[in-house]
């Protein structure tokens, strides 16, 4: 499998993903159709580059040889046959990840991966010609911070290919594991159940959403709160994922009407400066 790493979708997922593959050494293709957010794609990256240099994470040399190994892409088309690695990270939709792969696929790439956090592998797998070279690759967000990368195998999933999957963890400086394709596979399927229980509470009044995380945090060890991890991935993201689980598992993934109230009111977290807390600059206040 050769170095060529090539990500799609350039949102917090995306650019979390480009910037561990250019950290491991691969040469990175990341697309993005937006021209507004793929101009400030490697403007973002740099500022996370710059950041890791004063924080003693990396050397000035080195921040500057992964920013040498970027490059932005504005369509799949522009992308040469064959890299070794392709990871879809769109917006958690069936039908737009479908039709993103389906595209991918043509490049032929040794591995070919999904970002989802809850849709089947099996369903995003139809239609694609080589179904046994494409699973699930979960990470985590930030993801240059968080160990965890979720394998998700599907069914048609070769087993030579979780190996390079689980090898290619390794080598992105990730801690693997190895799930079946059921929706919301490990991860999702806890977290979501514990971030909409959360929102519930928060809507029935039981505490404020600072105090609710802090209770996590400090009686259960979570390394920050259901609210606050929320407003990290995007209420959006949160409630696309919830339909999804409510479909495969019933009411007991419904979303709570605040969250639903939230999303429309364009109170979306931290990417929008508003959710269950209020952000600037990146930063929680």
């Amino acid at each position: 499998m050769n170095d060529r790493f090539v990500v799609v979708g350039a949102g917090t997922m995306g650019l979390g993903i480009a910037y561990v593959a250019a950290g491991a050494g691969h040469a990175v293709e990341l697309v993005e159709v937006d021209p507004g957010r793929a101009a400030e794609a490697p403007v973002r990256l740099a500022s996370l580059w710059d950041r890791a240099v004063q924080r003693g994470k990396l050397d000035a040399d080195e921040a500057a040889a992964n920013r040498e190994r970027l490059v932005v892409r504005t369509s799949l088309a522009e992308v040469a046959a064959e890299p070794g690695v392709l990871v879809e990270a769109v917006p958690e939709r069936l039908e737009l990840k479908r039709a993103v792969l389906a595209v991918a696929a043509t490049l032929r790439p040794a591995l070919l991966g999904s970002n989802t956090s809850s849709i089947s592998i099996g369903e995003l797998a139809v239609g694609l010609p080589q179904p046994e070279r494409f699973l699930g690759l979960h990470f985590f967000n930030p993801v240059w911070a968080m160990a965890l990368l979720e394998v998700v195998v599907g069914p048609a999933t070769a087993p030579e290919t979780t190996d390079t999957a689980v090898t290619l963890a390794r080598r992105l400086g990730k801690d693997p594991v190895v799930v079946r394709d059921l929706p919301g596979f490990a991860t999702s399927r806890l977290g979501v159940a514990l971030g909409l229980e959360a929102i519930r509470m928060v809507a029935d009044g039981v505490a404020s959403p600072a105090d609710i995380d802090k209770a996590m945090v400090l009686g259960y060890r979570h390394p920050v709160g259901p609210l606050e991890l929320t407003d990290m991935v995007g209420l959006d993201v949160r409630l696309d994922i919830a339909r999804t689980l409510q479909t495969a598992y019933g009411d007991r993934f419904a979303p709570p009407p605040l969250l639903v109230e939230m999303v429309a009111e364009g109170r979306l977290g931290k990417k929008s400066g508003q959710g269950f807390y209020r952000w600037v600059d990146g930063v929680k206040q």
